[in-house]
């Protein structure tokens, strides 16, 4: 790994010594380096700032390194934390991992195997792959899907489970979240994968237009109609056909959907005769189609039909641990389009893309890589070239913290002496001794932040 000052690593011990030589050493290296003396503070340097990695002690006074890994882990898993450990603690080290740890060092430090991991677990990030489950490519099978989170390792288990059935399945989740991605996935891995995948955008066409899309029509049907046209379903027989927006879909055309259902035929437009089909429906929405259904806007026997199985694409602010894996994908996807190269994605930059709400989704995340991919300068992706929407909600949010949590190293230490008294029932000997502080430290402390 080339001398790079731009790298910058988070340490996290409460020996004051061991850190000193720690950021020492990482100096040396030419990166620059952060200290934390407890898992509080650390947890507070993470909302102020960005780290390309985090070398973090297991055991600490004040909150320790398995606490500090979940919190760190909630407000940006794209920083890898490793974890040092002695020998006698490596099943803690271990449960760690499982948590979501990059790796574990134990003590005394190799500064080689460290140096080794600390660039593994970076270049990790960069790539944005480590984690991906094979069941991920299985069920992705080409179609584009990308993420390693526990909602959508549960939604792709489902894929995997329902695809090879004849069941029709009906998709549900926001706008931008990328449920033709799932409709394509259950395609690949159904027993049909070897007919037609047909996608239909009900919400695109008017009724009388979406009747011929779907059905065909007769030449001579309505004017225009000049030769006969087979519909989508004659299209997708044998295979799937993919309904987008099916809660856009008026009354009419859902009782000619449900008969098609029913039969499993169809009738041109201005025809008379029926025709056999065999297709498997796959519909998406991204409504609430049992609330449209309680209003009287969607036909109950229709929903029923559609949703033997229901697959829900989370939000993806519900699966902010995927977005560093999407952000690089998109990066490298457009940096190629574009010609452009590209080194990666500044720390900051993925910070702000951890924490923004995405009300646009993953599709929002992947034109604000466009556009910044376009814009660029540098070899880096920026703040400075994201959206403006971005820029200002980075603005408005800087340092945004829960009550609890601190936004200075004095108010970690406030923090922890008020959770000391409340845990020793107001006990200021007990407290100091906790605190490996004097009493009388104790007290002035006390005193100083107006602690009641």
């Amino acid at each position: 790994m080339k001398k790079n000052t731009n790298v910058k690593i988070l340490v996290v011990d409460d020996e004051k010594v061991h850190r000193f030589m720690l950021t020492s050493l990482f100096r040396e290296w030419g990166w620059q380096a952060a200290e934390a003396d407890d898992g509080i503070t650390a947890v507070a340097a993470v909302r102020e700032g960005a780290f390309d990695a985090i070398l973090m002690d297991v055991r600490m006074t004040a909150m320790d390194g398995m606490e500090a890994l979940q919190r760190i882990n909630a407000i940006n898993p794209a920083i890898p934390v490793v974890i040092m450990t002695a020998y006698s603690s490596v099943d803690s080290a271990v449960e760690a991992i499982k948590m979501g740890a990059h790796d574990y060092l134990t003590k005394p430090l190799d500064f080689d195997r460290l140096r080794q991991t600390l660039e593994v677990a970076m270049q990790h990030k960069r790539q944005g792959e480590e984690g991906r489950p094979d069941e991920l490519r299985e069920a992705g099978a080409d179609t584009g899907i990308i993420g390693a989170s526990k909602p959508m390792r549960e939604l792709l288990d489902m894929v995997v489970q329902v695809a090879p059935t004849e069941a029709s399945i009906l998709i549900t989740g926001e706008s931008g979240t990328g449920k033709e991605l799932i409709a394509s996935a259950l395609h690949n891995q159904s027993l049909r994968v070897n007919g037609p995948l047909v996608k239909v955008n009900c919400a695109a066409l008017a009724e009388n237009l979406l009747e011929s899309e779907l059905f065909g029509h007769e030449k001579g049907a309505f004017t225009g109609a000049d030769r006969r046209r087979e519909g989508r379903f004659l299209q997708a027989d044998g295979g799937t056909l993919f309904l987008d927006e099916i809660g856009e879909t008026a009354p009419a055309m859902q009782a000619k959907l449900l008969r098609v259902l029913q039969e499993h035929e169809v009738q041109r437009v201005g025809g008379q005769d029926t025709i056999k089909v065999d297709v498997r429906i796959i519909a998406a929405t991204n409504r609430d189609l049992e609330q449209d259904v309680a209003s009287g806007r969607f036909r109950e026997d229709l929903y029923y039909r559609l949703n033997v199985v229901v697959l829900h694409m989370p939000p993806l602010r519900e699966r902010h641990g995927d977005i560093p894996l999407l952000a690089q994908h998109f990066l490298k996807f457009y940096a190629h389009r574009n010609k452009r190269q590209v080194a990666g994605i500044t720390p900051e930059c993925m910070d702000l893309l951890v924490r923004y709400p995405w009300p646009g989704n993953v599709r929002e995340l992947e034109n604000s890589i466009e556009r910044g991919v376009i814009l660029m300068r540098g070899e880096y992706l920026d703040v400075g070239v994201m959206p403006l929407a971005l820029q200002r909600w980075a603005g408005e949010n800087v340092s945004a913290e829960q009550p609890e949590e601190p936004a200075t190293l004095k108010d970690a230490e406030r923090i922890l002496i008020v959770k000391t008294l409340e845990e020793t029932g107001g006990n200021r000997s007990e407290a100091a001794r906790r605190l490996q502080i004097t009493r009388k430290t104790l007290l002035n402390k006390i005193r100083n932040y107006n602690i009641q």
